[in-house]
């Protein structure tokens, strides 16, 4: 009789391989050239900037499960009008570090770990669902900000977060929430054949993917020493799959690698499978009472820029901006221009509120909106 469990070990472990051999075959010869390339001291205009030492006044701030979020605050505690970043998958509050730096002074900003990310407690496997997420963003307002209007800005997962909530709690929309920023983010399904490494190998995903992460998490002492040593694979990864410009700079993509293998392989693949099911489109209809802008960038390939063309088909009040040079880290690849368009944000939001902030200026000047794409026949 054939064994099914150890046959189930011999797939994932065949899966987890075949994956990793591709990976490698598939960046061999670019981890050579960039790895040299960092060693011959290419032009790097972030050598010195000190990513991800900012430091804000720290909070605890434990939800209804149990689980404490790790957020900082800049600015004082007086009522008016707060900002609050919510970063994507397998990253950290630090992702905001442009934003961080540049925005301060205009308003108070407030910075979190998402659960499981960053220096926020674990979440047991099976509370790390989107909708968690936006149980998770509610409670942080109830219980840290101050009275007065509040802008979201969601990066990927946390723009996802940012719509979980809009959907649970549409009252606080328009009401306490008087803008959004969603970047390089979605609101429906996000499958394997579009995420990253998977579009490249989306046969051995497709077939040995989920078997795969859950060996991974069971061996996570393993994988966690292979992913440490594995540093220059993982700077290639990085570099392709999160960022478009060939001159980006080296210290971009380490910063952002580093997020990244921060991030433990079974918080990985606690929360991979839940994109798969995500849809909250029901949620975009909230977005239409306030002050918002969509920003996507034209080579994702996290979250391909059609979903971000798809939200502003169904928020059509939303100021839309697509990036042509940018990837998935849009906020690190082009900060200023991301930063400009948050200032523009914050200025608009405040208007009719009692919340006075720093005047942003002159605002840059929207990029076209996408055309509108004909829809299939076949529905999702």
């Amino acid at each position: 009789m054939v064994d099914r469990l150890a046959l189930g070990r011999s797939v994932a472990k065949a899966g987890v391989a075949g994956v990793v051999a591709a990976a490698g075959a598939a960046a061999g010869f670019g981890a050579e050239r960039y790895v040299m390339g960092r060693a011959l001291g290419v032009d790097d205009p972030c050598a010195n900037e000190p990513l991800g030492g900012l430091r804000g006044t720290p909070y605890a701030v434990e939800v209804t499960d149990g689980v404490q979020l790790h957020a900082e605050v800049d600015g004082d505690d007086e009522p008016g009008l707060t900002v609050v970043f919510a970063h994507g998958f397998a990253l950290n509050q630090d992702c905001w570090h442009f934003q961080r730096r540049d925005l301060r002074g205009m308003s108070r900003l407030v910075f979190y770990d998402q659960r499981s990310h960053g220096r926020s407690g674990r979440a047991p496997g099976d509370e790390t669902s989107i909708q968690r997420l936006g149980h998770d963003l509610g409670e942080l307002i109830d219980a840290l900000l101050p009275p007065g209007p509040v802008v979201l800005v969601g990066h990927s997962m946390g723009g996802m977060s940012v719509m979980s909530l809009a959907e649970q709690r549409p009252d606080l929309f328009g009401d306490r929430v008087v803008g959004v920023g969603l970047l390089a983010t979605s609101a429906i399904l996000v499958t394997g054949q579009e995420v990253g490494l998977a579009a490249q190998m989306s046969g051995y995903v497709h077939r040995f993917g989920p078997a795969a992460l859950a060996a991974a998490a069971r061996q996570a002492d393993l994988v966690e020493s292979v992913r440490r040593s594995g540093s220059d694979l993982g700077y290639v990864l990085t570099k392709r799959f999160s960022f478009s410009r060939r001159d980006i700079s080296p210290s971009l993509v380490e910063f952002t690698s580093a997020m990244i293998a921060a991030t433990p392989v079974g918080v990985i693949a606690d929360f991979l499978p839940h994109f798969g099911t995500l849809d909250t489109r029901r949620a975009l209809s909230s977005l239409a009472s306030v002050e918002s802008v969509v920003i996507g960038a034209a080579h994702d390939q996290m979250t391909p820029v059609r979903h971000s063309r798809d939200i502003v088909a169904a928020v059509p009040s939303a100021n839309y901006v697509e990036i042509p040079d940018s990837g998935h880290m849009v906020m690190l690849e082009h900060p200023d221009l991301v930063t400009a368009h948050l200032r523009s944000l914050i200025a608009r939001s405040a208007r009719g509120t009692d919340a006075a902030v720093e005047d942003p200026g002159v605002a840059p000047t929207p990029l076209p909106r996408p055309a509108a794409r004909r829809r299939s026949r076949r529905s999702r």
